[in-house]
């Protein structure tokens, strides 16, 4: 009879962290399924011209900005973020609806993107809700991130390959159906398994502050940073196009490389954390920088397909530190300033989406895919130049 409390109490646990790694996974399938076709998407189903295709990207991250923002200040100040993330889902899968059957570019940017602005942010807030609930119940915070973390890395493994398969094989209709299909399946586990944390009242200490030492060098970071993610957007835009239309290779190929990019993605970010103290940041920012150089060479010199997965090792190096020290590397420049630090190095992404948005169509329309690389060359040269004159902590 003493036992069967003890089974009680631990079941619910186990079945609400399965339920929070399966929402992880859902939202970052979703997400997969969606970003690496949708260039193609634009370009062949909805028929506009390069230039249309990069500034959708920009006014996707605009808008994605203003309501990413506008939904973390109301989750943090009031009301139940399990709520929110039933309605965020809900709202993801009725964008995927929209683009599954509506092909007028201006519904799909200013509607369907402002939906799907909802569906994306469902994952950031998963993560906070996963971590109030692991402060609440007393669970090793960091890790249970980190393997949450990894699930989304796993979903944007299969995700890209899929998603080239069922858009080139059952066409882009099924594929958003099957998007929107996993945001419905997380709505319900959302509202039957997520624990509903009651909100504490946030103390007003939220709001972005300027670095308090070391703001040259945050600024410099800042830009390096801006810089990669800027690459990265410019290759997500462009690569598929690219694939097909200049080298006429097979159209699955886009999907697969970004799908091995992410994989490998998984261990050079825990290397990299192994490492980190051994070498400092700046070294393997750099090492990230030496990488980016090389892989963007290869991308404008290598045409074989073997050849090019085989150079997703260079970007996962490039992307894999970025994405494991970067946040660590602005927490370290400005101390006493943790969340501070966290939206800057946040904000370094969305704004290297809007960057890459405004000039890869543009170049693109002038002159061809393969210039936009050119590009992202010299994208990384601003970043080398950056990183040579910040300072090691």
């Amino acid at each position: 009879m003493q036992n069967s409390p003890i089974a009680a109490t631990r079941k619910p646990l186990d079945i609400t962290s399965s339920a929070f790694l399966i929402v992880a996974f859902l939202t970052g399938i979703a997400g997969a399924l969606q970003t690496p076709t949708l260039s193609l998407f634009l370009t062949e189903e909805v028929h506009v011209r390069p230039a249309m295709v990069g500034f959708f990207f920009t006014g996707s991250a605009v808008i994605g900005i203003l309501v990413s923002q506008f939904l973390a200040g109301r989750s943090d100040r009031k009301g139940d973020r399990k709520s929110l993330i039933f309605v965020c889902c809900l709202l993801g899968a009725l964008a995927c609806v929209l683009f599954a059957w509506n092909r007028n570019y201006f519904v799909l940017l200013f509607v369907g993107v402002f939906l799907s602005s909802f569906g994306s942010t469902a994952n950031p807030q998963m993560f906070a809700l996963a971590r109030e609930h692991a402060d609440h119940t007393g669970r090793e915070a960091v890790m249970f991130s980190s393997i949450l973390r990894a699930q989304v890395s796993l979903a944007w493994v299969i995700g890209p390959p899929i998603a080239y398969a069922l858009a080139l094989g059952f066409g882009f209709t099924t594929m958003y159906l099957c998007a929107a299909f996993a945001f419905v399946v997380c709505s319900v586990m959302v509202r039957l398994l997520l624990p509903s944390m009651r909100k504490e009242l946030a103390a007003k200490t939220t709001k972005l502050e300027a670095p308090r030492r070391n703001r040259r060098d945050a600024l410099l970071l800042f830009v390096a940073c801006t810089m990669m993610w800027g690459c990265n957007s410019l290759y997500i835009i462009n690569m598929p196009l690219y694939i097909i239309n200049e080298l006429h290779l097979p159209e699955k190929l886009a999907g697969v490389m970004m799908g091995t990019a992410a994989g490998l993605e998984i261990p050079t970010m825990l290397i990299a954390g192994y490492y980190a103290k051994r070498f400092g940041k700046r070294f393997l920012m750099r090492i990230a920088g030496v990488a980016g150089l090389f892989f963007y060479i290869g991308m404008l010199t290598i045409h074989n397909e073997y050849m090019l997965l085989g150079l997703q090792l260079l970007n996962a190096i490039f992307i894999g530190i970025l994405a494991g020290i970067g946040m660590l590397y602005f927490q370290d420049l400005m101390p006493g300033q943790a969340g501070a630090a966290t939206t800057l190095y946040t904000n370094t992404t969305r704004v290297g989406w809007i960057i890459a948005g405004s000039m890869a169509g543009v170049v693109a329309e002038i002159w061809n895919y393969h210039t936009v690389f050119y590009i992202a060359l010299g994208m990384i040269a601003i970043t080398a130049y950056c990183m040579a004159r910040i300072k090691d902590i």
